[in-house]
């Protein structure tokens, strides 16, 4: 039964492959031709400001287009389907990257300022771009490169320190990161790149650099690491759950497999088999169940139900009505009064939910069927090839409603009977054209093959390759009672003494 808080939804699909292949084509091309004018630039007089800046610049867009070039490559290959709606969501909470102010909104111009500071004269230049970078106005003016290290964060100090001592003494290229405080509060993440102008003597007389505002680009990539790494551990509590609903549903479910008969001998022993159907999916573990004991009195209990939600809380949930069930049906409580129990239980639980459920008590020495059900589908009932649902009480979801009374009613049963018990994960199937086909109307279309089946187990086994390929949107659970006949369900030598009950009509 699919939770009555939520509904399933599909999950985000990564674009068409070929337009990003065709978008990472034209990405590689352009890498190209901005590679070759930085070739160009490489080569004009080192002393000419303007053409290292042009070079610095060209450095950044090279660098910029392998980040995109990279993303891209990315975005090809896409989330897996059960991490593409965790991804949206992490984004869709805010978390994504923090608009900033109008003057870093526009081109990479604006983004980009370029510094000299000359050792002769202690002079120092810096672009308008830098000084709307850092902040500041220019009455203010620049930093020099003693006063620098004053507005970074004091872990990023040493690094800067480092990068100047080493472009100033060894000659060495600067590049590198450091966090800025501007005088408004605001904090910066700064790329700088630079290298030392030599004089005729070959000795250091001025330093230049290019800072590159990338706070937009570090939050964004610091984005997609932290939602990665959400989503990383979303699917290790995910696969972990799984684990632990897999294991709490086992241990709950009746441990017989097979065939099951009950009681061991007699006229009205019961041959019973059941089977349990995954999600289309396979990861929705649900709360569906089935069970069938034989009761102190001799009398057999079967049942299936389900209850809404999935994973741990929905299979403890069942683990709990389940016990309860099957305590109150030791204890002689009729299946009607014993519903109303169940949903007193449910609608006073900690953890609050619905379900639905059908509970059957067949008394082997007259052969009759007493039962009740709780807002679920009525058994059905196949006799002399053909099927029906049982007529139905009424019954309303457990949890649903608080005092409610459920009906109880009795069905006579013959030998070579099949007592069909399903919950209604099977009535969810896709039929290919986006509507859907109701599991009882295929279950009733398997009446030829109960008609020939030897065991319940067979009958079982049709439901199986009936149902098992289906794109189910819940799991479900069928259980399948023959009456006391030998040989096949029903015979081409076995004739019913009477008609099906009621006069209601018949699916062939």
């Amino acid at each position: 039964m699919p939770s009555h808080l939520s509904a399933d939804r599909p999950a985000p699909q990564p674009p068409e492959r070929d337009a990003v292949d065709a978008l990472i084509n034209r990405t590689r091309r352009l890498r190209g031709d901005v590679d070759a004018v930085r070739r160009d630039a490489v080569a004009v007089d080192e002393d000419d400001p303007q053409l290292r800046w042009q070079r610095a610049l060209c450095d950044l867009a090279v660098h910029h287009l392998d980040d995109l070039g990279a993303h891209l490559g990315q975005l090809r290959e896409g989330l897996p389907p059960e991490a593409a709606e965790q991804l949206a969501a992490e984004l869709s909470l805010g978390t994504g990257p923090v608009p900033l102010s109008e003057e870093r909104a526009g081109s990479l111009i604006g983004r980009v300022g370029s510094a000299e500071w000359d050792l002769l004269t202690d002079e120092v230049s810096w672009s308008e771009e830098l000084l709307q970078i850092f902040g500041r106005t220019a009455e203010a003016g620049p930093l020099s490169l003693d006063d620098l290290p004053t507005v970074l964060f004091p872990e990023d100090q040493p690094l800067l320190t480092a990068l100047v001592t080493d472009c100033l003494v060894d000659g060495k290229p600067i590049d590198g990161e450091f966090r800025i405080h501007r005088p408004d509060g605001e904090t910066r993440t700064l790329h700088m790149m630079g290298e030392p102008v030599l004089d005729t003597d070959g000795c250091t007389a001025s330093m230049w650099a290019v800072l590159r505002d990338v706070s937009e680009l570090r939050r964004s990539q610091q984005t997609v690491r932290r939602t990665h790494d959400s989503l990383r551990r979303q699917q290790h509590i995910d696969r972990t759950e799984r684990r632990i609903a897999v294991e709490l549903q086992e241990a709950v479910l009746p441990p017989w497999r097979g065939s099951l008969r009950l009681p061991d001998q007699g006229p009205g022993v019961l041959d019973i088999a059941a089977h349990y159907l995954p999600s289309g999916s396979g990861d929705l573990i649900g709360g569906g169940w089935y069970d069938a004991m034989e009761l102190p009195d001799g009398r057999t209990l079967l049942t299936v139900g389900d209850l809404t939600g999935h994973g741990i809380q929905a299979t403890s949930a069942m683990a709990m009505i389940l016990g309860a069930l099957r305590g109150m049906a030791m204890a002689g409580i009729d299946p009607g009064a014993l519903m109303g129990h169940l949903n007193q239980l449910l609608e006073t639980s900690v953890q609050p939910a619905l379900g639905s459920a059908v509970c059957c008590r067949f008394d082997p020495a007259t052969r009759t069927l007493d039962w009740a059900q709780a807002g679920h589908p009525a058994p059905l009932l196949f006799r002399d090839g053909t099927g029906r649902p049982l007529p139905q009480p009424d019954g309303v979801l457990l949890g649903a409603a608080s005092g409610v009374a459920y009906e109880q009613d009795e069905a006579a049963l013959l030998p070579g009977d099949v007592l069909v018990l399903h919950t209604d994960g099977l009535a969810r199937t896709e039929d290919g054209r986006g509507g859907l086909r109701q599991g009882t109307e295929a279950l009733l279309g398997l009446a030829p093959r109960f008609a020939v089946a030897r065991t319940a187990q067979d009958c079982v086994r049709a439901v199986a390759e009936e149902f098992g390929g289906a794109s189910r949107l819940d799991d479900a659970c069928v259980l399948i009672a023959r009456i006391g006949a030998q040989g096949p369900c029903l015979g081409s030598d076995f004739r019913a003494p009477g008609p099906l009950l009621d006069d209601g009509p018949l699916r062939q």
